[in-house]
């Protein structure tokens, strides 16, 4: 499979395209003052305890506090609180994880007015951003990500990735890490580390413990509220999570942000930074590569498949939800079974590349097209959960009920992305009504005297639909005649097919719209 990142960056922010096979499976929205984003740490205050939800509200800045629950505070969250306290009093050096006593771990089914209080000072994570009405989502359990591994401070574990299956390659990384971690750090061990050397992992762990130093020496200065570690920004975090043999070319219309693009992937995966590349045509980039035509095609609330087939796409507070239509489609089979089965795979397929396009988390229920046996329901559940290994965000897919409903959860740490594809009427101006037709002459009149007396402008060219085009301009003593002896000046029309009936527009001899 190829992959192509393609970036259209901007003053204020930038859209990350990620294409497989030229085909759009990931869009992302980067800000560049963007804040609270995943993985920022801040220094937050107690804000209020909630017993009855065995939660904690937190002040990070926000315009709405964040939501602490007990399950997220980590195991060692005494421990981390008792460090943030001592580096805050400032009377001795920045401390030190490696010298600080462990405490015992706290009760997995505890309350959290026995491990907070309000107005206490407590670092937190951000691990959901604001999404609609509701504040960030935060947790105490610290970690810092980086290409091979993710440093965990107060924790003793090593882990490997679930999806690294040869238990000699599991021992093997195992016992890189603890011969270079140091004590008070727990270690996951990523997909991507697999087959590295011990040298590659230890230079990404080092980055990690010098991000980690440099978060506590801001600490020790900290007022509550502020932020002590920014994540890398979206751009850099897709590939630092995703950049593997398969990318083809990271694709930037911006020459700085590409020579910068180009160091950090030298700095990650040194063989990969000839793919960085700086985009110079005149045409602009999503369009070079045929991105805008796919954006405004599989976004919106009705998105065509092929064959004819469409999903209906509705967003709740509480979750999506997806209709499954056959739309014309010709069955080729008298055998409905085997129609239905073949629309269901086909809208399975679009329906995992939605998930990612359009970042949809929480719960979505797809109500496919009802399939009347088992054999044809389970092969409906193996090809969806087929397409949605691509997908990096955890997932949960429930089998299909009888009556061809499939639940699915998907992790939910930003807001989707939703990209308004319906563009306003340039007629009617999304008012739904349009002049009179029999008073356009009038009005168009109206303006070529306002043009010509008050403007002083010549040789005025009119581009108008091609109807109105031939009522102006058929005949010998023509509309068109009338205004050039009226005004004594000549007035060149002009049609063209993509205009509305009423729509027309004026043009100076320089050939530049004249706006009205």
């Amino acid at each position: 499979m190829n992959r192509d990142l393609i970036i259209d960056a901007r003053k204020n922010d930038a859209e990350i395209a990620l294409l497989e096979d030229k085909v759009l499976v990931e869009l992302h929205k980067q800000k560049s003052n963007a804040e609270f984003a995943v993985g920022d740490i801040y220094l937050g205050k107690v804000k209020k305890i909630m017993t009855g939800l065995n939660a904690a509200f937190i002040d990070i800045g926000y315009e709405k506090d964040a939501f602490l629950h007990y399950l997220d505070l980590g195991l060692q969250v005494k421990t981390l609180c008792d460090f943030t306290k001592q580096a805050l009093t400032g009377r001795t050096p920045t401390p030190k994880v490696e010298n600080t006593e462990m405490a015992p771990d706290i009760d997995k089914t505890g309350k959290i007015s026995k491990i907070l209080t309000a107005n206490q000072l407590i670092m937190v994570q951000v691990a959901k951003e604001p999404i609609s009405t509701k504040g960030p989502r935060v947790t105490s359990e610290i970690t810092l990500a980086g290409r091979y591994v993710v440093l965990i401070p107060f924790s003793d574990k090593v882990s490997v990735s679930q999806k690294v299956k040869s238990i000699e390659e599991r021992k093997r990384l195992k016992r890189i890490v603890n011969n270079i971690r140091a004590k008070g750090f727990g270690v996951i061990i990523r997909t991507v580390a697999e087959h590295k050397t011990s040298k590659d992992i230890e230079s990404d762990l080092n980055q990690l413990m010098a991000k980690w130093d440099t978060l506590t020496r801001r600490l020790a200065h900290a007022k509550p509220r502020k932020k002590l570690h920014s994540e890398l920004d979206r751009t850099s975090t897709i590939l630092r999570d995703i950049l593997n043999e398969s990318f083809n070319n990271v694709v930037i219309n911006d020459q700085n942000l590409a020579n910068e693009m180009r160091s950090y992937i030298q700095s990650i995966a040194p063989e990969k930074a000839s793919i960085v590349k700086a985009h110079k045509s005149r045409v602009p980039i999503f369009e070079e590569y045929g991105i805008d035509k796919q954006i405004k095609s599989s976004f919106g609330r009705t998105v065509t498949i092929k064959g004819g087939v469409y999903l209906i796409i509705e967003q709740t507070e509480a979750m999506f939800v997806i209709d499954v239509n056959s739309g014309n489609r010709t069955k080729k089979t008298e055998d409905q079974e085997e129609s239905a089965l073949g629309v269901n795979k086909d809208a399975a397929t679009e329906i995992a590349r939605q998930l990612r396009l359009r970042d949809m988390g929480g719960i979505i229920v797809v109500d496919f097209i009802d399939l009347h046996t088992n054999t044809g329901r389970k092969e409906l559940y193996d090809h969806l959960k087929e397409e949605m290994k691509k997908d990096s965000a955890r997932h949960t897919i429930l089998p299909p009920s009888r009556f061809g409903v499939i639940e699915i959860t998907r992790q939910r740490v930003r807001p989707a992305t939703s990209v308004d594809v319906v563009e306003k009427c340039p007629t009617c101006h999304g008012s739904g009504e349009i002049r009179p037709s029999i008073l356009i002459t009038d009005e168009i009149e109206n303006n070529i005297s306002y043009l010509i007396h008050e403007q002083n402008e010549k040789s005025l060219s009119i581009v108008v639909h091609p109807i109105l085009f031939g009522y102006l301009t058929k005949g010998l003593f023509n509309q068109r005649w009338k205004w050039n002896r009226k005004y004594k000046e000549k007035i060149r029309i002009t049609s063209d097919q993509s205009y509305q009936l009423t729509e027309y527009h004026f043009f100076n001899k320089n050939g530049e719209e004249i706006r009205l």
